[in-house]
């Protein structure tokens, strides 16, 4: 019989604290790291998260700040911090992670220039192998799976020993897991889609309807499958949880950052303006520079993605970019 399970959870934010809360109340032993002293006193003193007000905190639930503290003992890392932060955490953290160590990832980009997934990042600089790495990825707000909402993700990694060994412990009756071995596939699908919601957000911000966004979900798909099989990944994987899910959540949802995004640029406001007004991170802003990388380095034509990242750093204006897609060279429709 396996040894109970030791769980750290790095980073606090509404992901993280609706995580370590979901496995803390399994009957787990959960320690969260948050890097921000000051919020962790705030949080002690309300005994809820400033982001997620209806989310009450177990006073028992440790919090520190201290990286090696939060690590020492543990049996799985659960990383949700923002997609630029993970390089940097695993350095520090890189001569003290106990061994061995299961990462599950929950951390969703693709990083700026390397153009590597989370996994891809956490192997290379903390020398995790490849099969002691599970990213959980999917349709999965915070703001609901921390009230209970019924929600399904996917647990994808090389090992499926690993993946079902994190089915089984982030599972509940209110949280359903699946596995896949396609963690490539998961990670781009789960990534990318943050690009389209951008795209989503404009489309509403311009005062675009349903068809507009029915479309753009369809040929944004479209595109993130024509990439991530030429650089190997599963197509079937987009049409699974982390990738159709997760794009139907983040386009239509309420809750997303980056549809929001989106929909202030529609409206006329300035980028640096809506991101220096939020109080989460935005991933798509960063994952749009990474996915026109991509597309320029494999040779993929992803008109979407491209359009968005002239609208975000090259000031092109949001109505000309949708004119320039709907006058493309006409084609016919292909799956990928």
């Amino acid at each position: 019989m396996n040894p109970p399970e030791r769980i750290t959870v790095l980073g606090f934010g509404s992901w993280g604290a609706a995580i370590a809360c979901h496995l803390y109340q399994q009957g787990y032993s959960v320690t969260a790291w948050h890097k921000f002293p000051e919020e962790i006193g705030d949080i002690r003193n309300s005994g809820y998260h400033n982001l997620l007000p209806e989310l009450k905190i177990p006073p028992e639930l440790p919090l520190t700040d201290d990286l090696d503290t939060a690590v020492s003992g543990c049996t799985m890392l659960v990383v949700a911090v923002p997609s630029h932060i993970v390089r940097i955490l695993f350095s520090d953290l890189k001569h003290s992670l106990p061994d061995p160590i299961l990462v599950v990832n929950l951390a969703k980009g693709i990083e700026n220039d390397s153009l590597l997934t989370m996994s891809q990042v956490i192997e290379e600089v903390a020398g995790v192998p490849a099969e002691s790495v599970v990213t959980l990825y999917g349709p999965s707000h915070a703001e609901e799976v921390s009230q209970g909402m019924p929600t399904t993700i996917v647990a994808s990694s090389t090992s499926l020993e690993q993946a079902t060994r994190v089915q089984r412990v982030f599972s509940s009756p209110r949280l359903r897991v699946y596995t896949n071995p396609d963690i490539l596939g998961a990670e781009l699908g789960g990534s990318l889609k943050n690009v389209i919601a951008i795209a989503a957000g404009i489309c509403d911000g311009i005062g675009f309807g349903d068809n507009t966004k029915a479309a753009l979900l369809t040929r944004g798909i479209t595109e993130i499958t024509r990439l991530g099989v030429t650089m190997g990944a599963a197509m079937e994987t987009f049409y699974g949880l982390s990738g159709i899910g997760d794009l139907i959540a983040t386009c239509l949802s309420r809750h997303s950052r980056n549809r929001y995004v989106g929909e202030e640029i529609g409206k006329g406001r300035q980028l640096q303006d809506i991101l220096g007004g939020m109080k989460m991170v935005a991933e798509g802003v960063k994952s749009t520079k990474s996915a026109w990388q991509l597309s320029r380095k494999y040779q993929v034509d992803m008109p979407i993605t491209q359009a968005v990242y002239q609208v975000l750093f090259e000031g092109k204006d949001p109505h000309q970019a949708v004119e320039e897609l709907m006058t493309r060279d006409l084609t016919e429709e292909k799956p990928y």
